[in-house]
């Protein structure tokens, strides 16, 4: 099974990414799990609400992994979970770190912020698209990941995605 994680900053179109290849490889993504527990926390979420949402997500993977064919499209995971405690609390906590070290995808696809910033009640860093950028960048060849961004509009990173996968299998 091969992990393709798309990551980036916040309206960077990784969800629509992840939708499009999925069906076009005709296999299984992962929603990213933060969305469904802030949409239902009814306060302000705090750092340990963090520790509850990377749970969540792995387990998500998990579950959906049973039912991928060959590759598998993560909506974020949990190095998002970690770029984005460090960013706005300063830390990490160190399960989702260890959790991290041990479930690192395969490829990243690092979507850029060359798209159109659309409005959502769970974004909070409009202005701060370009600096999350460079993060995820940093953080990316620091691990020694495997990555590769996209840009452009969404047919031009689907068909971008498409071929740097296809590269790989």
């Amino acid at each position: 099974m091969i992990t393709i994680g798309i990551v980036g900053p916040e309206s960077t179109g990784k969800t629509t990414l992840a939708k499009s290849l999925a069906n076009h490889f005709q296999t299984e993504w992962v929603k990213e799990y933060a969305r469904e527990y802030l949409t239902e926390l009814g306060r302000s979420y705090t750092q340990s609400d963090l520790v509850e949402i990377a749970k969540g997500q792995v387990a998500s993977e998990n579950r959906i992994k049973k039912k991928a064919k060959r590759l598998i499209f993560l909506d974020t995971d949990l190095l998002v979970i970690k770029i984005w405690s460090e960013f706005k609390y300063g830390s990490c906590d160190p399960w989702i770190e260890q959790q991290l070290a041990m479930n690192r995808a395969d490829l990243y696809l690092l979507t850029d912020f060359d798209i159109p910033y659309e409005d959502d009640p769970l974004r909070e860093s409009p202005n701060q698209r370009g600096e999350l950028f460079e993060i995820y960048k940093k953080t990316l060849i620091d691990s020694g990941s495997n990555f590769h961004v996209v840009k452009g509009d969404h047919s031009e990173r689907l068909e971008e995605a498409i071929g740097y996968i296809n590269l790989i299998l």
